[in-house]
């Protein structure tokens, strides 16, 4: 019994994504699709223990799947037309169909433009890959219901996207489209080759989904040579999977891998993929894509049989034609990386510094790792052990921190020329914004404001920065990067922040380099009262949501004031709350939304957030719900759950603003 299951599932993982395609061309419905594919799944798991496994398994799943098709549309008399085309084509062979056309058309279905990047991931992962929703959680550590979700919410853009959703793509189109499916493969492939969290350096299950997945598309698009190109990248990357982690799993440099670990095979494979992509490029005239050129990197680090004989001049020059061509901040990132090594670190660091505040690396933990060891090598070793601090504190993988941390370490305590402390000893940027914030002056709301600022100026300038090295220019590049497209009052709120915390600090003005941009108050068009009453009154409105807007169209008082309360702090009989010496009031709709919303709860924030904070984000006691370990609900999280729901009252469809409801009040 445990032998045919085991058969079972591998079977349903090698034909699964065929099975699901052909239904899908013919039912024109991917949740159906896989609705009657699982049925065969369950009839197989039913009657193979009894009769055993057919010679073709494939073969019998497909044909048990059919059935069911014919079945479901016979029973629905208002789609005859499709049960006579779907009868049709069940009597023909497998043998005949077009099987692999029906897989490439369900990889550009999982890839479609309406879907969202993660749905697109999850959506290919179930249908193609035949992953279970537990098992694509599993792979990306989330939970479940979240993954589920995902999926559901893709067969429903799909389902509303109609019949187009389902046709080949041609022209142009294709090309965009296939561009989409590749980038889907290869997302999948570095989540397993290089986890962004966990404990685990690397995924195996992963990569080995996506290899499977990019052979797959190779053999449905054999003449797209970017195809062949990112197969050939993902054979090479692959081949080095058993030297990339040590005894503990902790991360191995490329240049001091085993290179008698590298799994000869894959890289064959890879080099044949690669001959395969300029085939193909031939035939079409073309330049060579990304995909290729990223293949022919990872050549040139294979064909050297030792570190010293890498050809770095030439992945240099791949590189710069890659920058010119997908000028991304990753890409030049690692033409830095080459750089460095081809032409020296003061080449990579001049090109790394030009990345400096560019916003999609300001949390991107290998920009100061690259920097850290671009650093070491000119013998700037301070500077180079707060880089790979920072970089610790930046990543979300336990093996990758715990590597970059015992870098730091390992750097000797010496200067040639960067950091040097005037202040006390041992005083970090870290340790003075927790001080800062500790102190007994400052309220809630300000602690909590202030603490933003902070933790994106430690975040970006690394917690063991010392406090007196910090600069004006330290300032305006977090600045740049971090709130460089605010709006004008956000950026202005940081700034204070910073002379704040400065002036507390002594430290003089750290924000001569970052102007006070011009505020303009443009007036809010306010949420009429019959609009208000449509959107509370909408079915499956949170009761959380429901409150604080009505409690916010009816006491006028500010936003952050209203999220400041705390159960304690409510006279539900005389319908007003008294805190930071204001009071709150309201009227007799929020007066019936309140015990209900509390639902016996006798302390600690009045609105609070979905979920618990994670061991990393725990907030401080005043924020903190002691009944139920839920943290205090974000100025940021309310405007943008208001926002996602008044987008169809909004004309520029960005949706309204919270303070719309005090201004609806205000003007009577």
């Amino acid at each position: 019994m445990k032998d045919v299951h085991s058969t079972v599932d591998a079977v349903w993982k090698l034909e699964s994504a065929r099975i699901v395609a052909a239904l899908a061309r013919t039912v024109r419905d991917v949740g159906l699709a896989e609705e009657l594919a699982q049925d065969a799944l369950v009839s197989a798991l039913e009657q193979w223990p009894e009769t055993g496994v057919p010679d073709n398994p494939g073969a019998w799943l497909m044909t048990a799947a059919k059935r069911r098709a014919v079945d479901r549309i016979r029973r629905d008399r208002r789609r005859e037309a499709k049960y006579e085309q779907v009868a049709h084509t069940a009597g023909n062979t497998d043998q005949h169909e077009p099987q692999q056309d029906d897989v490439l058309r369900l990889m550009f279905l999982s890839c479609h433009p309406v879907l969202t990047a993660t749905e697109r991931v999850a959506l290919t992962l179930r249908l193609l890959g035949g992953l279970t929703a537990a098992e694509i959680a599993r792979a990306f550590l989330t939970d479940e219901p979240r993954i589920a979700h995902r999926i559901a919410g893709a067969k429903r853009k799909l389902a509303e996207a109609g019949a187009a959703a389902f046709d080949m793509p041609d022209g142009q189109e294709l090309s965009e489209r296939l561009a989409s499916v590749l980038e889907v493969v290869y997302l999948v492939f570095n989540e397993g080759y290089a986890a962004t969290s966990g404990d685990d350096l690397m995924r195996p299950g992963l990569c080995l989904e996506a290899l499977r997945l990019g052979r797959l598309l190779a053999e449905s698009a054999p003449g797209q040579a970017e195809v062949h190109g990112l197969v050939a990248l993902m054979e090479v990357q692959a081949s080095r999977a058993a030297a990339r982690t040590g005894p503990d799993g902790e991360p191995v440099q490329l240049h001091e891998q085993n290179r008698g670990r590298w799994d000869q095979l894959l890289i064959r494979r890879g080099f044949t993929a690669m001959l395969r992509a300029r085939e193909a490029a031939r035939e079409t005239g073309g330049p060579p894509g990304p995909y290729v050129l990223q293949a022919a990197i990872a050549v040139c680090h294979a064909q050297a049989r030792t570190a010293e004989d890498t050809d770095w001049a030439q992945i240099a020059t791949l590189y710069e034609a890659l920058a010119r061509l997908l000028p991304t901040p990753v890409v030049r990132l690692n033409r830095a990386v080459a750089a460095g090594m081809a032409h020296g670190p003061r080449a990579g660091l001049d090109l790394l510094d030009a990345l400096a505040d560019d916003p999609a690396l300001r949390d991107y933990h290998l920009l100061p790792s690259v920097r850290g060891d671009l650093l070491a090598r000119l013998e700037r070793h301070a500077e180079a052990r707060l880089e790979f601090t920072r970089a610790a504190a930046l990543t979300r993988n336990a093996a990758e921190r715990a590597f970059l941390l015992r870098r730091a370490a390992g750097l000797a305590v010496q200067d040639t020329g960067g950091i040097t402390a005037t202040g006390p000893p041992g005083v970090t940027l870290a340790e003075a914004a927790r001080d800062f914030l500790a102190r007994d002056d400052l309220d809630t709301s300000t602690v909590r404001s202030y603490g933003q600022t902070l933790r994106r100026l430690c975040r970006g300038l690394g917690d063991g920065l010392p406090l007196a090295s910090l600069t004006p220019g330290h300032v305006a590049r977090v600045f740049a990067s971090a709130w460089g497209d605010a709006a004008p009052r956000t950026w202005n709120r940081h700034r204070s922040a910073v002379r704040t915390f400065a002036a507390w600090a002594d430290l003089g003005d750290l924000t001569t380099d970052v102007e006070r941009r011009a505020e303009i108050r443009t007036p809010v068009e306010p949420i009429s009262a019959a609009r208000l009453d449509a959107l509370l009154g909408r079915p499956g409105l949170a009761l959380r949501e429901r409150t604080l807007w009505r409690l916010l169209h009816e006491s006028s008082a500010p936003v952050r004031t209203v999220l400041s309360l705390n159960v304690e702090d409510l006279d539900l009989a005389d319908r007003r709350a008294r805190t930071a010496g204001t009071w709150v009031t309201w009227r007799h709709r929020t007066a019936l939304l309140l015990p209900e919303l509390l639902g016996g709860r006798t302390r600690g924030p009045l609105f609070l957030s979905d979920r618990r904070p994670g061991p990393a984000r725990t907030p401080g006691e005043a924020d903190l719900c002691p009944e139920t370990g839920r943290r205090r609900l974000s100025y940021e999280r309310a405007e943008y759950l208001f926002k996602q729901a008044t987008k169809a009252l909004d004309p520029a469809g960005d949706g309204c603003t919270l303070r719309q409801l005090k201004e609806l009040k205000d003007r009577g």
